[in-house]
């Protein structure tokens, strides 16, 4: 594995956190494979995902809804594979190598995106929390729910701040128990179709487009993903960390999207809570719920910890952390779940570009390493107008209905990438 070092102030190298928000991860900090893959399933093994699949259980037939799943979970598992690849390579963070296509200031961009947006997914998990719980239990108080938001998120706050142990410890106990108890609810529901000859039989009620549906099911885990190295920089090689991420975003995505869908279609529900609490377990429908969502919110706020750690050039993630998951929390209470589906659209727009630019411009400028002290733009233009480009015709594909938005966004990005890049090591030769 290449070492490659990252253009950070000398105050940034002090190694006060041991997660190293802002530098590579170094030789000794890398984990097994076992543990890189434990955690990145344990991160998509997330019950709101099986709310997108509930939207796209009832809009398909059962062979158009494979389709769809799979279409969507390779164009994400892909994706996320070649970040996560480059993350494995460089020890680093998305937002800190967003510095070497960005530049120093306009890397800026992606931490506030990245960070921002899973600031919103923090409050979506909360909010999610908070309102099964209280069917759960048939509380009606608002302050009852309330109090469910708030208790919840301190532990999963205190468990990001932990950092990467915590979260590994937390998937090891949480993510076969959920699966297995996952697998044993799609048997109940097959039960109450009558089999997969039931589920196949059965009729579309709504309507969308395949596009749109595709796109839904990339926008689950594409901001996540796109912060896939935040992950994969403690994996010890590239090979590694594709394995990992595949397992994580192709597999586990996939089969949670699969698992809403085969609720939706039986018990008219698209979250297996609330399918347990249709069968009466309503106990075990709180241990999956808690269980599940601790991990993956634990994910979702070192996330914003380490972008906050990038945009204000901080060595510790701790503070970022505690005040993401504060303002994700005041979201939650205000009902920023309610809005899942348009959030997920909007994600797959504009998301996917940033990281095809960053893979577009490793592949062209940096794959043979980051060298130590490489000067860098404040702002680099060329690569920014890039991002921009890609994120508007991602747009007018979905707002025209013509193609899958977040693959134009990525494939466009990065071929633009690519040739932004060439030409710069063209004119570095011809110097």
């Amino acid at each position: 594995m290449t070492t490659q070092v990252s253009p950070v102030p000398a105050a940034e190298a002090e190694v006060v956190d041991k997660d190293f928000p802002v530098t590579p991860v170094p030789a000794y900090a890398r984990k097994s494979f076992f543990s890189l893959a434990i955690v990145l399933l344990g991160f998509t093994i997330f019950t709101p995902t099986m709310l997108a699949g509930a939207a796209l259980g009832t809009a398909f037939t059962f062979g158009d809804l494979l389709l769809v799943i799979l279409a969507g979970s390779a164009i994400l598992g892909a994706y996320v594979a070649v970040l996560g690849w480059i993350g494995a390579r460089t020890g680093l963070t998305t937002v800190v190598m967003a510095r070497y296509s960005l530049g120093t200031s306009g890397s800026k961009l992606a931490s506030i995106l990245l960070g921002g947006t899973q600031i919103g997914w923090y409050g979506v998990i909360i909010g999610t929390i908070g309102e099964l719980t209280a069917q759960a239990f048939d509380w009606e108080s608002s302050a009852a729910k309330a109090a469910i938001m708030i208790a919840t998120s301190v532990l999963m706050c205190v468990t990001a701040c932990y950092g990467y142990r915590g979260m590994y410890w937390v998937s090891v106990v949480s993510t076969p128990l959920i699966l297995l108890l996952a697998v044993w609810v799609v048997s109940r529901s097959l039960d109450e179709v009558g089999g997969w000859s039931g589920l196949v039989d059965a009729q579309p009620s709504t309507s969308m487009t395949l596009a749109v549906a595709i796109t839904t099911v990339v926008g689950t885990f594409v901001s996540a993903g796109t912060q896939a190295p935040n992950w994969t920089r403690f994996g010890r090689t590239g090979r590694e960390a594709v394995l990992a991420s595949l397992i994580g975003f192709l597999i586990g995505n996939g089969l949670m999207i699969f698992f809403g869908a085969i609720g939706a279609i039986t018990f008219g529900e698209g979250d297996f809570v609330l399918v347990l609490y249709e069968l009466g377990l309503v106990g075990w429908g709180v241990v999956l719920l808690f269980g599940n969502l601790w991990k993956s919110n634990a994910d979702t706020a070192y996330a914003f910890g380490v972008a906050g750690a990038e945009l204000f050039r901080k060595p510790s993630k701790t503070p970022f952390v505690v005040g993401g998951s504060i303002i994700g929390t005041v979201l939650a209470l205000v009902g920023v779940q309610d809005h899942l589906v348009d959030y997920l659209v909007l994600l797959g727009i504009f998301i996917p570009p940033l990281g095809g630019v960053i893979i577009g411009d490793y592949l062209a400028r940096w794959r043979a390493g980051m060298p130590e002290g490489h000067p860098l733009p404040a702002v680099d233009g060329r690569n920014l107008a890039a991002y921009a480009v890609a994120s508007l015709l991602a747009w007018l594909s979905d707002h025209y209905e013509v193609g899958i938005p977040p693959l134009v966004g990525i494939v466009v990005a990065v071929a633009l990438a690519l040739v932004i890049g060439w030409m710069r090591t063209r004119e570095t030769v011809a110097v």
